[in-house]
């Protein structure tokens, strides 16, 4: 028997737009896939981790800002409201990759990510917030089931040896950061077109990280520009543009669980690349995750016709 749904929890687990469509989902997905491979990339970088942040943003934001002139947005169709989210948003972000980035090198690439992602976790306390009531028990369900697979995912990462606990920190810290911007971005996406309004936040960002880098005394000028071009096509361009059109098409509870693809994902890439270890945990924990993330997608489906 299907849940009964009052306008509340419809308001939190039904998309924000109702004429959201497989194409949406599917940008949700190939986002969260292209931008699991980052740390991958940074790591091959050999600039500094905030010069890399950097360099991500600065080279996609002018391919950002050409995709939203082309669509036919102008930037000054933004109000002044939506503006300033759009700088809250750059703001946070560049708060997000300095911790992220930095951490990237001080623990595992699963381990930052699936850390870094606990947006995905107070994404789900956010919804709840906001429609004033626990969620049905279908999507406790899912919550449960994710999260039970992101544990999975969890145990290999952590050790008792202090080694990577200050990059698991920064990773927490960067997951809280990376909250902030999502939440703002979504509420920015109601009036802004999505490629713009990712052009003007990146550009915000950037402008930040470049004075951080210097200050750290990181390396900014590469010698070789192949991970960052792909890194910045890859992370920024595919994986933040994808995500960024998906955000007002789903509820936050879907768009949480969709993040915790990006830890499976590169645990796997630690593993290909690094030698990092990959056990038959960590692939149940994925299709754990994977697998609540199709039960959300299709208890909303109902909702929706």
């Amino acid at each position: 028997m299907a849940d009964a749904s009052s306008p509340g929890e419809k308001h939190f687990f039904v998309a924000a737009k109702r004429g959201s469509t497989g194409m949406a989902f599917a940008a949700l997905v190939l986002g969260n896939i292209a931008i699991a491979f980052g740390p991958l990339l940074v790591r091959l970088a050999d600039t500094g981790p905030i010069a890399t942040g950097f360099w991500r943003l600065a080279l996609a934001a002018p391919l950002l800002a050409l995709i939203g002139w082309r669509a036919g947005f102008r930037p000054q169709h933004l109000s002044h409201g939506t503006l300033l989210l759009l700088l809250f948003a750059g703001v946070a972000f560049a708060a997000d990759i300095i911790a992220w980035h930095l951490a990237i090198f001080q623990t595992k690439l699963g381990n930052a990510t699936l850390l870094a992602n606990c947006a995905s976790l107070l994404l789900a306390i956010y919804g709840v917030v906001l429609a004033r009531r626990m969620p049905a028990k279908t999507h406790q369900l899912a919550i449960m089931f994710a999260f039970a697979g992101a544990a999975l995912l969890m145990v290999q990462s952590f050790e008792l040896s202090p080694r990577h606990f200050n990059g698991d920190l920064l990773s927490l810290l960067a997951g809280l950061f990376y909250t902030v911007y999502l939440v703002v971005m979504m509420r920015a996406r109601v009036s802004a077109e999505s490629w713009m309004a990712l052009a003007i936040a990146s550009a915000v960002a950037a402008t930040l990280l470049l004075p951080a880098a210097v200050l750290a005394g990181e390396r900014v000028l590469p010698l070789d520009w192949t991970p960052l071009i792909i890194l910045a096509l890859s992370s920024q361009v595919i994986g933040q543009g994808l995500l960024t059109f998906a955000l007002p098409h789903f509820s936050p509870l879907l768009i949480g669980l969709a993040l915790l693809l990006q830890p499976a994902l590169s645990a796997l890439a630690g593993w290909w690349a690094f030698d990092e270890a990959l056990t038959p945990l960590d692939l149940i924990g994925g299709v754990m995750v994977m697998s609540a993330l199709v039960l959300v997608r299709l208890a909303e489906r109902p909702m929706r016709a």
